[in-house]
Parts: C-alpha cells; structure tokens; sequence
C-alpha cells in the first residue's frame, strides 16, 4: 500500500510543493512545529533510515541538496536550521516512508533530553 507521502508526489492528494527535482519533493507539513517546518522526500519509497541501501545514496545526496537550497531559498540558512529524522515507532516515526524535516524561522534551542 502506498505511503500518504506516494500518494503526494504521484499528486494523487495535495501538498504546499516548495521543491522538486527528479529524486526528492519537498512540502509543507500540515502541523508546523516552527515558522518554517518543511518534509523532504525521496521520490523511492525508502521505509526508514534502517533500511537504506548503497545503492540509495543518490537520493540520499539528492535530499542533503534540497534542503541546502530550500533553507537558502527561505531565507533560514544564514541564522540556522535543524533537519530531524525520525526512525521507527520508539523514534516518533509517523508515516513509514524516509523523510527529513526541515525546521526554522526562529531560535529552536536545544534539543530535548531525556
């Protein structure tokens, strides 16, 4: 079955696009934890972080670049951004396709410790 996120980039439901290329979509998530609060998809289903292949690196490549330019085009790269990436259930992983979130606009202090 496909991911909501599948279903985003075969424009099947709809997002807040703010990039694409052939390898990654990127959109706006629909609960912002921060001013900007953007997800960046590989365009391969890729389950989770476990489960990258060598053969996956040029969409891993692909995601790092978008984002690069995302932060720089949302003029969040001069101050500072957080990418996370959640990782199964105990990580907080809500849709089982690999995504990083992209977060910024104001000062995001520390991470969280338990």
């Amino acid at each position: 079955m496909a991911t909501i996120f599948t279903k985003i980039i075969n424009r099947e439901i709809p997002a807040s696009i703010v990039f694409e290329n052939d390898k990654v979509i990127a959109f706006k998530d629909i609960n912002p934890q921060a001013p900007v609060h953007i997800l960046v998809v590989p365009k391969k289903e890729i389950p989770t972080l476990n489960d990258i292949d060598v053969q996956d690196s040029e969409y891993i490549l692909a995601m790092y670049l978008a984002i690069k330019d995302i932060a720089r085009d949302l003029g969040i790269s001069e101050n500072g951004y957080r990418i996370i990436t959640n990782c199964n259930t105990h990580g907080g992983q809500e849709v089982f396709h690999l995504h990083f979130h992209l977060l910024g606009g104001k000062p995001l202090g520390p991470m969280l410790t338990f």
